[in-house]
């Protein structure tokens, strides 16, 4: 019996694994359009997908990050300047490529575009600390989302949503985990909302991986900010080494998780674009699936007991 299982278990992966190598066809009338290409993912999916005949439009925040990706593609790859906290950006963006790819309507969006700061633990942050990356990582998924869906729905296309594995469980505080869990949701919502219509929903939830996002001076520069501006009484809930310790334990935990192989993502990233058959999650990366997955289904008692254990200790006085 447990033989016949195995073999049915082999079978179902083979038949998976066929399935899903087969790719769509004409690249070079499919438009993609992905939000922050001036560096990382976003940047890695275009050149690649520039690369693979599809014609990539692309939105850079910065005219450095235009200039750049320019040089390096064909003449398909189109740039815009594209701002996705701000609405009227994100619709003059919207009108260009809808003004681009006519009566074919838009293959695909991927929505990369995202920040990691401010962050750090929640009573050191402020409202303001959340609506900036919501902004970005929630409201603008949002926003370039609906300002091209009808072209998606016309192309019957793809919307990819680029969330993470901590749109699964929190390890840390502040916003960047709940806005996380809300493109997951917004994700989820979407995919069963646009089933009739022909257009799949894929949500892609990278473990950490070596960006913008989890650069080590950046996050520690950003620590440092908030701590600066903490007033004392808060200082003196978390003791005077909790600092330095939390800046240490930083590196630590990067340098044992961080993966420099953004390939791992990109590759999931073109498959949900390119793939006949998509899947409707993937989660690139040894820790997605080793640690934080796995975690995300255990009791909270066990996953909190973890997280409590591993995190630089308070020197709470005695009353």
């Amino acid at each position: 019996m447990f033989s016949f299982l195995l073999v049915l278990v082999a079978v179902w992966f083979v038949y998976r694994w066929f399935k899903e190598t087969k790719r769509v066809s004409n690249k070079q009338d499919k438009y993609v359009y992905i939000t922050g290409c001036d560096s990382g993912f976003g940047n890695n999916l275009a050149k690649h997908l520039d690369k693979l005949g599809f014609c990539v439009i692309a939105g850079c925040y910065t005219e450095k990050g235009e200039v750049e990706l320019k040089k390096i593609s064909s003449e398909r790859l189109t740039t815009f300047s594209l701002d996705v906290t701000k609405s009227e950006s994100v619709s003059k963006v919207a009108a260009s490529i809808k003004a681009l790819v006519k009566e074919k309507g838009l293959w695909a969006v991927v929505n990369n575009a995202g920040v990691a700061t401010p962050s750090g633990p929640t009573d050191w942050l402020t409202i303001e600390d959340y609506k900036s990356m919501l902004a970005v990582n929630l409201n603008g998924v949002i926003d370039v989302t609906l300002s091209v869906l009808p072209l998606i729905k016309k192309a019957k296309g793809r919307v990819v949503n680029v969330a993470s594995v901590f749109g699964r469980i929190s390890p840390f505080g502040g916003p960047y985990c709940v806005s996380k869990y809300a493109v997951e949701s917004f994700n989820d919502s979407l995919r069963i909302n646009m089933a009739p219509f022909g257009v799949k929903v894929m949500c892609i939830e990278p473990g950490f991986f070596k960006t913008s996002v989890t650069d080590t001076d950046i996050l520690k520069k950003n620590l440092r900010m908030l701590w600066d501006r903490l007033p004392q009484d808060v200082k003196d809930d978390y003791g005077p080494d909790y600092m330095q310790i939390s800046l240490k334990e930083l590196d630590n935990r990067f340098q044992q998780l961080t993966d420099s192989d953004l390939m791992k993502v990109v590759s999931c990233m073109e498959h949900a674009v390119a793939a006949v058959h998509p899947r409707y999650r993937y989660s690139p990366g040894w820790d997605a699936k080793f640690v934080w997955l796995p975690l995300s289904y255990m009791p909270t008692c066990i996953s909190d007991g973890l997280f409590l254990k591993n995190a630089p200790k308070l020197k709470i006085s005695a009353p």
